[in-house]
């Protein structure tokens, strides 16, 4: 089910009634059975592999805890065997495709030729987040950090929470499950968080309709035909294509952070103005956050973080970025990507002294530019079906550069007319002062409201809503089937 399905505008306001209206004794139960039936309705197959996953990490979890502290080697013995079973899982329908072609390319260099794979197998939506979130407890209890979860009504709804289910943001066990269970004596309404939920909620429907979907014609339109145009049209896409993904991805984070506010839980936010950023790594502490903390926690930090050779240093960063590269998707072109993310910081780190004393010595602007260029280039192979296509439309940009296009008019023939542009100017514009309020007060859009006088906050709530009304993506033919990070 789709947050910009219709029927997620029924499905969502009967979970509200029943939340509020049941005994609260029944509520952890009553989100549980509404996130299974949100998540099935995609595929009511997906069901039971979530359930598969919730019943070896919750298993895995009261093993942990129970086997005395001291008992090292079988404690670490229940978590390989819970870790090996999920990402075994994982692998299979996310990467076998990926291993076996790879497999099959290395074999034909030594004149051994494998049948294609016959298997069908459809990616379940949303498997690498649950997935890394019920990993992420394991590991936790292993740690010492949480307590095992002894009910598994509440343990599952953590795993299940149908806001953040299919796209993140990640949530820690810490954080999630001590608010499941606080919900069954929480106070039935609290207006504040009601309100500040659907601000939210608003904003991320603006991102995702009138910004992410918008820029998306003309992405879709220039790089799946990308051989045919040239420089201007292809950087022009290159810029909107970061919007889109940023707007696709932050607008889910928000209506997800909303709707779970509504419902009383406080989701972890995803995204702070990344572009923004003044460097790579700095990029990475405010673009889906949720993973880039993950990813520290569980991986970079156990293989040594910082605390060791600066040579080591930057092998924990490479590979880090490599499982992020991954994660993302099953292709060699996902897998450069990351490792691009990689150098690029350790590049950055080495000619920091450089940077700071020349190139860019107080200048935060020109910092933000550079950062900006690299995520343009870098994801350009997110962007890009193979390798090859990145660097070919690369080549092909710079290579074939006709600035003239800039006054013939041509840029209005990509997708988008001179109207469409303007509304997409104006949209961008809204979502440049919001990022500015970040960067400046540290506020997120539903605080930025909330500190207005009354009178603002209602323009502000029915400018936006008549810009989705009128200006938003949606209606006949369009295509509501997915958001960008669906298919990670």
């Amino acid at each position: 089910m789709q947050f910009t399905s219709f029927n997620f505008a029924v499905f969502f306001p009967i979970v509200i009634l029943g939340f509020y209206l049941l005994p609260k004794k029944f509520r952890q139960v009553w989100l549980l059975l509404a996130s299974y039936y949100f998540y099935m309705g995609w595929n009511p197959g997906y069901a039971l592999l979530i359930l598969t996953s919730t019943i070896i990490t919750y298993v895995c979890g009261l093993g942990i805890y129970a086997i005395p502290g001291q008992q090292f080697g079988k404690r670490k013995a229940v978590l390989i065997l819970g870790i090996l079973s999920n990402l075994g899982i994982l692998i299979f329908f996310k990467y076998f495709y990926f291993l076996y072609d790879s497999i099959a390319a290395v074999a034909s260099l030594f004149g051994t030729h494998m049948k294609a794979a016959s298997l069908d197998i459809v990616l379940p939506v949303g498997i690498s987040f649950y997935t890394f979130q019920a990993l992420g407890y394991m590991i936790d209890v292993y740690r010492g950090d949480v307590k095992a979860e002894k009910n598994f009504i509440r343990y599952a709804l953590f795993v299940s929470f149908f806001p953040q289910l299919v796209a993140g943001p990640i949530e820690r066990s810490g954080h999630l499950l001590s608010q499941i269970e606080e919900i069954t004596h929480r106070p039935s309404w609290n207006f504040d968080k009601v309100t500040r939920g659907l601000l939210m909620m608003l904003w991320g429907y603006f991102m995702k309709l009138v910004i992410a979907d918008r820029a998306g014609v003309l992405v879709d339109n220039v790089f799946d035909t990308y051989y045919l145009f040239h420089g201007v049209a292809l950087l022009l896409a290159m810029v909107f294509f970061a919007l889109q993904l940023y707007c696709d991805f932050a607008s889910y984070s928000a209506i997800a952070i909303g709707a779970a506010q509504i419902l009383g839980i406080e989701l972890c936010p995803n995204f702070a103005a990344p572009f923004l950023s003044a460097s790579v790594s700095e990029f990475w502490r405010r673009w889906h956050i949720s993973l880039s903390s993950w990813l520290r926690d569980y991986v970079y930090i156990p293989l040594g973080g910082s605390y060791c050779s600066k040579g080591r240093r930057y092998f924990n960063t490479l590979v880090t970025f490599l499982v992020s590269g991954i994660w993302h998707g099953a292709s060699w072109h996902f897998v450069l990507w990351g490792a691009l993310q990689g150098i690029f910081i350790i590049i950055g780190d080495i000619l920091r002294p450089i940077k700071d004393k020349i190139v860019v010595k107080k200048n935060h602007s020109v910092q933000v530019i550079m950062t900006f260029v690299l995520f343009l280039i870098s994801f350009t192979f997110f962007r890009a079906p193979s390798i090859h296509d990145g660097v070919y439309y690369l080549e092909r940009m710079v290579c074939q550069f006709d600035p003239w296009s800039l006054l013939d008019g041509s840029v209005y023939t990509l997708g988008l007319d001179g109207k469409e542009m303007l509304v997409l100017f104006l949209a961008v514009m809204i979502l440049f002062i919001v990022d500015l309020f970040y960067q400046k007060k540290q506020i997120y859009f539903d605080t930025i409201v909330k500190e207005q006088c009354l009178a603002i906050q209602y323009l502000i709530v029915l400018v936006l809503f008549m810009m989705i009304l009128i200006f938003g993506a949606y209606g006949e033919g369009y295509d509501a089937s997915e958001f960008i990070y669906f298919q990670f």
